[in-house]
């Protein structure tokens, strides 16, 4: 599959790695590394907000309707679940669970190496310049 052209300076800085981008499923993974840990060695609450955060937009991005020209989060809840160890990977995968003409709404699961789940977000994406 092609990967479209994103240009996501921020999750550069992560390192979040894009391994799959449809407007159905978008998959990611990162590296726990210890510049985006808090205490005890542990996958920062913000870092994982911006990780999904990330893979929702791209999602967003790739569902739009014709004549819109981007998307912008409006809203975003997270439940955290359990932490992910610095040194570890965690994968994204985020689904639609709506797609209308001027917002979108993405399931995010984040899940650690040993297969269990890290957190799970729900976002809403809104098209611009429609």
């Amino acid at each position: 599959m092609t990967q479209p052209s994103l240009n996501l300076p921020f999750a550069d800085l992560m390192g979040v790695e894009i391994l799959e981008a449809s407007a159905d499923r978008v998959r990611g993974k990162l590296v726990v590394r210890a510049d985006l840990c808090t205490a005890g060695n542990i996958l920062h609450g913000g870092a994982i907000m911006a990780f999904a955060d990330t893979l929702g937009a791209i999602g967003g991005f790739l569902a739009l309707a014709p004549g819109a020209t981007g998307t912008t989060t409006l809203e975003s809840k997270t439940n955290f679940l359990r932490g992910a160890k610095q040194g570890t990977t965690v994968t994204g995968e985020t689904t639609p669970v709506h797609r209308g003409k001027r917002t979108s709404v993405w399931r995010t699961d984040i899940i650690g190496e040993d297969g269990k789940a890290i957190a799970l977000v729900l976002q809403t994406q809104m098209a611009l310049g429609l």
